[in-house]
Formats: C-alpha cells, sequence, structure tokens
C-alpha cells in the first residue's frame, strides 16, 4: 500500500487507519511513512526502528517537534474504518487514538516546504505498551538531538483544543509493621492492618495543591489505590501495604515529589515503586504564545492536562510541550471508537494557519 500525502487529511487518516498497526506491529505503517516522506526534497527523513523522524533545515530561529504515535491497542472487531457522512464521524480503531492526529502530521510535512518555523516530524512507534518499547522514548535515549526544539506539539486527542504540559506521577508502597497473633488472643500480637488507620487519615485530611503556572491552575491528588494485608481469617496480620499514588503539577521535579510523600507519611517505611515526571506548559515561550493566538485567538481555551502524557518526555529534554489534536480522549481505546472529521480539519488548518509558510 502507497500513502497518497497529496489527499484530503481525513482520506488520509482512513488509508492509515486502515493499515493495522498494533503495538510492535508497527513495519507495515513505518514503511508506507517512511516511503511517502522520503521523496520530499525539503526533508531530511530518518528511520529509528519503527519510527519515524523528518526535519526541515531552513535555518529559522525556531524549532518545533510535532510528534504522534503510529501503534493502537488491539483489535476488537473495529477495522477497516467506516465513514458515516450523515453524522461527520470516522469510526475505527485508532481514528481517535491517533491516526487522524497523524494525518495531519503528515499532511503539514506535505504541504509546507517553507514553513516560517524549522520542524520536526516524529511518527513512533509502542506508545501503548511499556515505556521501555516506547519510540519517542528510546529516542530520547539514543539521538536526543533530534528531539532539541523551543516548542514541541503532542497530537493525542484533545479534543482539538490545547491542553498544556502534563502532572507528573508516583506511587509508594506505605508499610506498617505488626506482630502475628491468634485472633482469638489477639491482645498477644499487634495488628498491622489497625496501624494503617494512621495513614488513611493522613491521606483524608490532605489538602491539595493547587499551583497556577503559566496562568493555569492545577490540581494536584493524593490517593490510596490499593490496600493489601492479612494473613488468614484468624491470624493477627504482621505487615499492611498502602499503595499511594501522587499527581503532582509540573513545577515540582520527580525528586521534590518523591520528598513531599515522604515527609508527609514521616513515621511510615515508603517504598517508592514508579515515578514519571510532569512536563511544563512553557506558555511564556514567544512559540507557544503564537501557537496559542492561532489555534483559538486572543480568547483561546487552554486546559492544564492532569493526566500523564509522552510530552513529559520533552520536559527532561527541557523543551515546553502541549497537547493538542482531534479527538475525545475519553473515546480512545474503545470498541466504538470515533473522531469527528470537522475536528481533523479544523486541526490541520490551525497548524497550517500558525506555521505559514515563508516565500
Amino acid at each position: 500500500m502507497q500513502l497518497d500525502l497529496t489527499a484530503d487529511v481525513v482520506t488520509l487518516t482512513q488509508q492509515l487507519v486502515d493499515i493495522e498497526s498494533v503495538s510492535k506491529g508497527e513495519q507495515a505503517i513505518a514503511d508506507v511513512v517512511e516511503a511517502a516522506l522520503t521523496p520530499l526534497a525539503h526533508l531530511t527523513v530518518t528511520r529509528h526502528g519503527n519510527t519515524v523522524v523528518a526535519r526541515t533545515d531552513l535555518g529559522r530561529s525556531e524549532r518545533v517537534v510535532i510528534a504522534g504515535h503510529l501503534d493502537t491497542v488491539p483489535l476488537n472487531d473495529n477495522l477497516p474504518s467506516r465513514l458515516d457522512e450523515e453524522t461527520g464521524l470516522l469510526h475505527g480503531l485508532g481514528t481517535c487514538d491517533m491516526k487522524g492526529g497523524d494525518a495531519v502530521i503528515l499532511r503539514l510535512a506535505a504541504t509546507l516546504p517553507e514553513p516560517n518555523r524549522d520542524l520536526t516530524f516524529v511518527l513512533y512507534e509502542c506508545e501503548e505498551i511499556d515505556s521501555e518499547f516506547n519510540g519517542l522514548n528510546l529516542l530520547s535515549q539514543s539521538h536526543p538531538e533530534l528531539l532539541t526544539a523551543d516548542f514541541a506539539i503532542l497530537m493525542e486527542p484533545s479534543n482539538g483544543v490545547v491542553e498544556a504540559g502534563c502532572q507528573g506521577t508516583l506511587r509508594v508502597d506505605v508499610r506498617t509493621t505488626g506482630e502475628r497473633a491468634h485472633s482469638a488472643r489477639s491482645w498477644k500480637g499487634v495488628n498491622a492492618i489497625h496501624k494503617a488507620a494512621d495513614v488513611l487519615a493522613r491521606l483524608n485530611s490532605y489538602e491539595a495543591r493547587k499551583p497556577v503556572i503559566d496562568g493555569l491552575e492545577y490540581h494536584e491528588g493524593l490517593n490510596a489505590v490499593f490496600v493489601r494485608g492479612g494473613v488468614a481469617g484468624n491470624v493477627v496480620p504482621d505487615e499492611c501495604v498502602v499503595e499511594v499514588n501522587y499527581r503532582f503539577a509540573p513545577d515540582r521535579s520527580e525528586a521534590a515529589a518523591e520528598q513531599f510523600v515522604r515527609d508527609f507519611f514521616d513515621g511510615f517505611e515508603v517504598t517508592l515503586t514508579d515515578t514519571a515526571p510532569g512536563a511544563l506548559p512553557g506558555l511564556d515561550r514567544p512559540a507557544a504564545k503564537a501557537f496559542i493566538e492561532a489555534v483559538g485567538g486572543p480568547d483561546a481555551v487552554v486546559n492544564p492536562k492532569f493526566g500523564w502524557t509522552d510530552v513529559a518526555r520533552f520536559t527532561v529534554l527541557g523543551v515546553p510541550a502541549v497537547n493538542f489534536g482531534p479527538g475525545d480522549p475519553m473515546l480512545a481505546h474503545k470498541q466504538e471508537e470515533f473522531v469527528p472529521v470537522d475536528q481533523i480539519r479544523s486541526c490541520e488548518r490551525a497548524l497550517t494557519d500558525w506555521l505559514g509558510e515563508t516565500r
């Protein structure tokens, strides 16, 4: 199969959707993307596994990375694509998450040989599975220079409005210990589950931090997500573990977030089990300001991103980033996944207007 980069963005989305590309099975789609981009004389195209990178090198004063993942979750009887002309909805696996965004990227790559900013387009593999396979993560380790930029846009579905940055996330195990005893003689032991009451009390009394960053109010969260404990129905347990998830605003580093949690649970054994950094919105940067105005005018709606996305990988590299793409993120991974075609077109139009052309 060949991609037609001269086709309209909705047709191109359909072409991408109809290429099955479940995580770790992206070779076919990466092959056609590479083949479509390589003949474009204004781009330098490189392949890294099943991640394709295409760059302009025009000597502009700013560089912007525009990225999207090529993989999808497993099929669920939702291929091939189906366009409902009456409702204006394109149905099928990956329509929302995120081949509509990928189609916009490819159209920009094909139609803007002289953009007003240098551009790096990244279409990468394995976003939907463990981070160790994530193409953007691997690229940031092997070729970080390819992701150097003043600003980045991740075209994850955001209903066609800007969601700036993202919050970080970490998980810890908060452990209490006691002494086993027969439950008929419980006073001979120490109940570790009962001792966890103070852990839960502290969580109940937690007051969320709500920092304002670049005019956006983030809302942190500290929550118990699992409780593990117990030996048998007639035994006083000697251990209890409360697993706690902390969603922290992007003005906090992973180290600062971890220290906050350790201080919060002072007196308890705390073990860090997982962590990922947040991403600063960087809306004070000239490229970001121009982007916001281009996509929404002076009164543009910009929302903070409370969940975690790959924009965080750009913060590690010192690049402010936002999420901006067609589709409702609530439909991602659902069997009935779809994307409004008007959103695909409006995202393409907004980015084309922002990047313009210098002739």
